[in-house]
């Protein structure tokens, strides 16, 4: 057993620490004639084991234990208590279950229905509002849903409502909009926002620790869900499993889900086709990046929330130079507040340049003609020599296009200046491109779906 142990410490050394102690810490070994069998509490945990530890458990067996047969198999010792220390760094000490509240759904910490007693919080936070979200043409939709979910939560028009989109356009702001308006207008409303990982990690204790029903009951208690981020739920099969089963619960009893995705569920791989069918069932919006006004008028608004006046001028430069997503914008707004205060200086479009220098380098090189060419190059499988040939194939003519829709879209640089980024093209073809790519993005889904995932590639 001492060789196990030390089994135990190598695997701590080669793999996340946590996933070693939920897993494979939950083991009980054994020795059954010349094989070496480990025994894990349930099916789920040993098709982790399976996957992701065997080939190296075996490896170290051999090595410490000369032992060549290794066998996995569901069961437990008949000792109440296992045979070992739950992991290295727990060696003297009494053995452990996997536990530690990750959620208020962490069944180790769950008193059942009693949980629910009294106020209900549900992890939400309360400064995200539709009254503080600054609409524009990118988001105005997403808006128009979240707003009508919280007006009438469960009905089939917006449920399940999904947002999707880039980093940092604003989809956690809306979700929490609506749970946090649903709320307003009904006290008693409980509303839990969970991440996706905050899910997993949850399920995962609860499957190791024996108590899935706990955790599948404390859902049937929610009126709305809120769940961020829902593309990493393809890490784990039986958590999609398990997911579905809390979706259609709620679904099924009209209660509201409201959920996050960085894509349209179908880019997902990895996820169950019947759960991105489920995802996309309700009502799908895309939340786009920001508009050249809309940001502008997000720098002014945050600045004004933090007591801070900016002038248009510096504004609109901000707005002009950042155009990846409002985190970094509001990251750029921060910067200068905080050297503003320390330096006593007013903020004018000299200070701003010279305080964000770095930060408006590495946005023009993100956004430089040359990158658009090799992401709309790489998106339609072409080599950047294609794009800015002469070739006049369909396949060829409606990416140059779209790669010079963009870098008007996108960029700084005239018509003029675009041409001759694509190979000395006169200006008038640049702006027949662009007319080109608006049209078709308005009659052809496929453009428009095109647009947006290089729009939100180059975002990112």
């Amino acid at each position: 057993m001492d060789a196990w142990q030390r089994c135990l410490e190598r695997l701590e050394a080669e793999y996340p620490i946590g996933d070693v102690q939920m897993y494979v810490a939950s083991l009980q070994p054994l020795m059954r004639g010349d094989a070496f069998v480990l025994l894990a509490p349930n099916a789920y945990a040993l098709e982790q084991v399976r996957s992701d530890f065997l080939p190296r458990i075996r490896e170290l067996v051999r090595h410490f234990m000369q032992v060549e047969d290794v066998q996995l198999e569901v069961g437990s010792l008949p000792s109440s208590k296992p045979l070992l220390p739950a992991t290295s760094a727990a060696v003297g000490s009494a053995p452990t279950r996997v536990t530690g509240p990750s959620t208020l759904f962490d069944p180790s910490e769950s008193n059942g229905d009693d949980e629910l007693a009294g106020d209900f919080h549900g992890y939400m936070d309360s400064q995200f509002t539709f009254d503080n979200f600054v609409e524009g043409r990118s988001n105005m939709m997403a808006r128009a849903a979240a707003l009508q979910a919280a007006e009438n939560p469960g009905q089939r028009t917006n449920n399940p409502l999904l947002l999707f989109g880039g980093t940092g356009v604003g989809k956690t702001h809306l979700m929490f909009a609506a749970g946090n308006e649903i709320k307003r207008r009904n006290p008693k409303a409980r509303v839990l926002y969970l991440s996706s990982q905050q899910y997993l990690n949850g399920f995962r204790r609860a499957v190791l620790n024996q108590r899935q029903e706990e955790f599948k009951r404390q859902f049937r208690q929610i009126d709305c869900l809120l769940v961020d981020d829902v593309q990493f739920l393809a890490r784990g099969e039986a958590t999609q499993e398990e997911f579905f089963y809390t979706f259609n619960t709620l679904f099924d009893g009209q209660k509201q889900l409201i959920l996050t995705c960085d894509r349209y569920p179908k880019e997902v791989d990895g996820l169950h086709s019947r759960l991105k069918s489920r995802l996309a069932s309700g009502h799908a919006v895309a939340v786009d990046p920001p508009d050249f006004e809309t940001r502008a008028n997000i720098v002014a608004r945050k600045a004004m929330d933090r007591g801070h006046f900016i002038p248009d001028d510096v504004a609109m430069l901000l707005a002009k130079r950042i155009q990846s997503n409002v985190r970094e914008l509001e990251g750029a707004l921060n910067t200068l507040i905080a050297n503003a205060n320390f330096t006593g200086q007013a903020i004018t479009v000299e200070f701003a340049q010279e305080t964000l220098k770095h930060l408006f380098q590495s946005q023009r090189q993100s956004l430089s003609i040359p990158n658009i060419i090799k992401v709309v190059a790489d998106y339609y499988g072409l080599q950047i020599k294609d794009l800015l040939g002469p070739g006049r194939r369909a396949t060829v003519v409606l990416p140059r296009h779209m790669a010079m829709a963009l870098a008007k879209e996108l960029t700084d640089e005239s018509l003029p200046g675009i041409g001759d980024a694509f190979s000395g093209r006169d200006h008038t073809t640049v702006l027949h491109a662009c007319r080109r790519i608006q049209e078709k993005i308005r009659t052809d889904g496929k453009v428009h779906q095109d647009w947006e995932k290089l729009i939100r590639k180059l975002s990112e």
